[in-house]
């Protein structure tokens, strides 16, 4: 079968293009490296002769709600003309859990991408996951102020992107089932629990704020919204484990990371 990935050089845009090879199907991967502009649509078509189906797995790091609808829709709408003039029989895109319930910031682009997907001319797939476990490293990254990292006040239920992954490539490859099963991580998590403990495994720094964001987005964050609610599936790997399993920077203080959150829970995929 042969599956193109959009967006497939990113966080969970590359685990899908190995799953996919791995299974015995030839990946395409649509970005510009490979000379497809997914913003103008250009190569698009030539690059999705003979597929079968498309993941959608882009990305933009805009948290302006008008630049993120902007650019979901005008990708989601390239990829699903060019899609249908190709024969693309299944559109799979991946969304973001709590996406309607919090429809601000970057969120409002994932909800207008999915009523493109839903009002497009192909037949359609959409997973919503949680956030994934690079979460925390990317927090750390971008509140760093001076010897402060201030990070909002949230409750995450981090996932591993490869296993969001291998749920795309297994729905890819099954017939489009429209809405299906949100995807969330096996614990509920404090973001600031997680960070902490990032810093603390790759021989970091200085202290971490927690800080209550206003607005309905910061309501969002701290009220459980952006976690799943069942029915709902959940991945097995935690978030101290897939932390444990990154390349640390001072080997010599290697720990295994204690991060905050419920009890773990079982796989139910």
């Amino acid at each position: 079968m042969k599956i193109a990935v959009a967006g497939g050089t990113g966080a969970v845009g590359r685990h899908v293009v190995d799953l996919v090879r791995e299974g015995g199907h030839e990946a395409v991967v649509l970005s510009r490296a490979h000379g497809v502009d997914l913003v103008s649509g250009s190569g698009a078509a030539e690059a999705l002769r003979g597929v079968a189906a498309v993941v959608d797995v882009t990305s933009t790091p805009t948290m302006s709600a008008k630049a993120s609808e902007e650019f979901f829709t005008t990708v989601t709408r390239q990829l699903l003309a060019a899609g249908q003039a190709a024969g693309v029989e299944h559109h799979v895109a991946l969304s973001i859990v709590g996406v309607d319930r919090a429809p601000y910031g970057y969120h409002a682009g994932k909800v207008a991408q999915e009523r493109v997907v839903e009002g497009g001319g192909v037949a359609w797939t959409i997973l919503r996951a949680t956030r994934f476990h690079e979460f925390a490293g990317q927090m750390y990254g971008r509140m760093r102020r001076g010897p402060l990292v201030v990070v909002p006040r949230m409750t995450s239920e981090p996932v591993a992107a490869r296993e969001v992954a291998a749920r795309l490539v297994e729905l890819a490859t099954g017939a489009p089932a429209g809405r299906v099963t949100d995807l969330g991580g096996p614990r509920v998590e404090s973001v600031s629990a997680m960070v902490r403990a990032y810093a603390h495994h790759t021989g970091r720094r200085g202290p971490v704020v927690e800080v209550p964001l206003p607005g309905g987005m910061g309501r969002a964050m701290r009220d459980g919204s952006l976690v799943t609610r069942a029915p709902a599936d959940h991945g097995t790997l935690t978030y101290a484990q897939w932390l444990w399993l990154q390349q640390p920077v001072m080997q010599a203080r290697r720990v295994v990371p204690r991060a905050s959150g419920a009890a773990g829970r079982s796989q139910r995929w």
